[in-house]
């Protein structure tokens, strides 16, 4: 069970890990935490959802708070509740904290919950800490599903047709694949109201996902997006919960450190945030209209770093783009869709911007298996090993331990780190060449390799 409390979230098998007691818990100790009266909770289309609202909101009523429902939502509508006020027992409230309940990209059988209190990430120790607490406790909670009914969802909508009024009308058509995650229950309206002419894949919420598994970062799930669009089209895609995006033209699949590199190129003197695994490229670009900063990967990871820079944008090459221009400074693909709508709509060419930069080749991730308790001390052992590298390993410039080990070469870079959230090592490799960036993988896998073969591989748990 304590596997379930993760860097970033809590996620699990429903009824197998995220069962009746324990999520009745996580709701009393979790609203335990909450100065305020009021938490919001919104969820997302998978089958169980429903199931662990009412599980969570009897927690929260049995600690002596009230639960704000807002139904089926995508994660940026949770996001977005905590920053706008709701007639509740005829007074304006703001909630102290939102709960979503999701399995973002995972499995059907999985869900969890993303956390914000005060407007902040709820992670890494403050999880961790939850779960002893949790974990440790023998508390029986009676049922007691009762909750205060907002309009969230409308209110989203409503402020995003305000803020993009000037795409009324858009002249290009769009094609959006929501594979049958909630994406679609919010940008429809959105696009509808906007006057955008779309068409719509798998736009109905189906927590059985029958048609793809709901994550764009993967390019068999983009299949059916690929073979929509016609040339001069732009293309959407999102996970299950809408906070990632990947953006298409008939040319190009837009990763996230990509797309910072065209929306910087809008903003005035712009900051933007990177996680390790972003192209090289990326920062000298940006670097040269303003600043770039390289941080850890993870979406909580960024949003505190926004928060204590106040940078204007951060991103994941994976499709988390976080807008504090003119925003919140949280993930939400659905603004950022109306962000690279606003774009085109000024006569910015997708394509162009990319074709003109720099050519790199680099590698999709790679991942290696290891066990939760190896994966860390791996790390530990690779930089040991890099002080006294094999004689035929490229030269290194410098090394990076922001997260992970991020090796600097001469004409490229090479990044190992642990997974925040699954039992592996995350690999990725970037060169001037294909030849060199191959050389790089080759060279830094074997290391790794060594290092696993000298380790006791123990049984995952």
């Amino acid at each position: 069970m304590r596997s379930i409390f993760r860097e970033y979230d809590i996620r699990g098998i429903f009824e197998k890990e995220l069962n009746e007691n324990i999520v009745k818990k996580i709701g009393f100790f979790l609203a335990k935490k909450v100065d305020g009266e009021y938490i919001a909770i919104g969820y997302d289309a998978r089958l169980h959802s429903p199931t662990l609202f009412s599980w969570l909101v009897s927690g929260i009523n049995a600690a002596g708070k009230k639960a704000l429902g807002m139904g089926m939502v995508p994660t940026g509508v949770n996001y977005f509740s905590n920053f706008i006020s709701f007639q509740v027992n005829n007074q304006e409230i703001t909630p102290s904290a939102s709960i979503m309940i999701t399995g973002s990209h995972n499995p059907p059988e999985y869900n969890g919950f993303k956390i914000t209190i005060d407007k902040k990430p709820f992670f890494g120790e403050q999880i961790y800490a939850l779960g002893k607490e949790v974990l440790a406790s023998s508390l029986q909670i009676q049922d007691n599903p009762t909750f205060i009914p907002i309009d969230a969802k409308e209110r989203y909508i409503e402020y995003m047709l305000k803020q993009f009024t000037h795409l009324q009308g858009f002249d290009k058509e769009v094609v959006i694949d929501c594979g049958n995650g909630v994406a679609g229950i919010v940008l429809e309206p959105i696009l509808q109201g906007l006057d955008i002419e779309y068409e719509g894949l798998y736009c109905k919420p189906d927590g059985t996902f029958p048609n793809h598994h709901p994550d764009p970062s993967e390019e068999k799930n983009l299949q059916d997006l690929k073979n929509a669009l016609k040339e001069g089209q732009l293309g959407f895609a999102y996970d299950g919960d809408a906070d990632r995006i990947a953006v298409l033209t008939k040319k190009h699949n837009f990763k996230g450190d990509e797309l910072a590199i065209i929306f910087a190129k809008s903003m005035h003197n712009p900051t933007v945030i990177g996680e390790v695994k972003c192209s090289q490229v990326m920062y000298d670009e940006i670097n040269k209209i303003g600043r770039a900063i390289m941080y850890k990967t993870g979406h909580s990871n960024l949003k505190v770093k926004i928060a204590q820079t106040n940078a204007d944008f951060a991103a994941e090459v994976s499709g988390h783009l976080f807008f504090n221009d003119r925003y919140f400074g949280f993930d939400d693909a659905i603004y950022a869709t109306l962000r690279v709508l606003e774009l085109v709509q000024r006569g910015v060419d997708l394509d162009a911007e990319i074709e003109q930069l720099p050519k790199v080749y680099n590698t999709p991730e790679i991942k290696i298996k290891t066990t939760e308790d190896q994966k860390f001390a791996i790390i530990d052992r690779l930089k040991t090993a890099l002080q006294n590298p094999p004689k035929d390993f490229p030269p290194i410039k410098e090394i990076i331990d922001v997260d992970g080990v991020r090796i600097i070469f001469d004409d490229g870079w090479a990044l190992v780190r642990a997974s925040n959230t699954t039992p592996v090592l995350v690999t990725r490799f970037e060169a001037k060449t294909a030849k060199l960036a191959k050389e790089y993988q080759e060279k830094v896998i074997q290391i790794l390799e060594q290092l696993l073969s000298n380790m006791t591989v123990k049984p995952p748990r």
